[in-house]
C-alpha cells in the first residue's frame, strides 16, 4: 500500500472507531472495556497515520506510549501526555480480553476528549491529506 493510501486508510479507520466511541461513551449501558477499546484504537490509528505520513516505519504494537516515543525520536510531540496514553493502552491489550479491576475509575468522557484532541492535532499536521 502506498504511503498516501495508508495514511488515508488509517485516518478513516480512526474516524470509525471515534464514531463508535462518540455513540457509546455517554451511554452507561455499555461496558467501559468496549468504550476504552475504541478510544485506544482511534488514537493508535491516528498515531500510526502520522508516522506513516512522516515516512517513519512503526512496529505492530498497541502500546500508545511506544508510538509516542517513536514520534518523539523524530522530533514530534503530542497534545496529550504519556500518562493519558498510558490510561488507554491497556484497552488495546489486557482489557480487551480481561475485565477491568473491580472499582476501576474509568472516565469515558475523558477518553473521548483525548481522542478528539489527538485527532485534531494529527489531522492539522497531516493537512489536506486528511480530507
Amino acid at each position: 500500500m502506498k504511503q498516501r493510501e495508508l495514511v488515508r486508510t488509517l485516518l478513516h479507520k480512526a474516524a470509525q472507531d471515534q464514531a463508535v466511541l462518540e455513540a457509546l461513551a455517554p451511554d452507561p449501558a455499555f461496558d467501559k472495556e468496549t468504550v476504552g477499546f475504541h478510544a485506544q484504537q482511534a488514537v493508535e490509528k491516528l498515531l500510526k497515520a502520522w508516522l506513516a505520513h512522516l515516512g517513519v516505519d512503526y512496529p505492530r504494537v498497541h502500546r500508545l506510549e511506544t508510538l509516542a516515543e517513536l514520534l518523539a525520536a523524530h522530533g514530534h510531540s503530542l497534545p496529550v501526555g504519556a500518562d493519558e496514553l498510558g490510561r488507554l493502552s491497556p484497552f488495546g491489550t489486557a482489557f480487551r480480553y480481561d475485565d477491568l479491576p473491580l472499582g476501576a475509575d474509568i472516565d469515558a468522557e475523558r477518553m473521548l476528549r483525548c481522542v478528539r484532541a489527538v485527532r485534531r492535532f494529527v489531522e492539522a499536521r497531516i493537512g489536506a491529506m486528511a480530507e
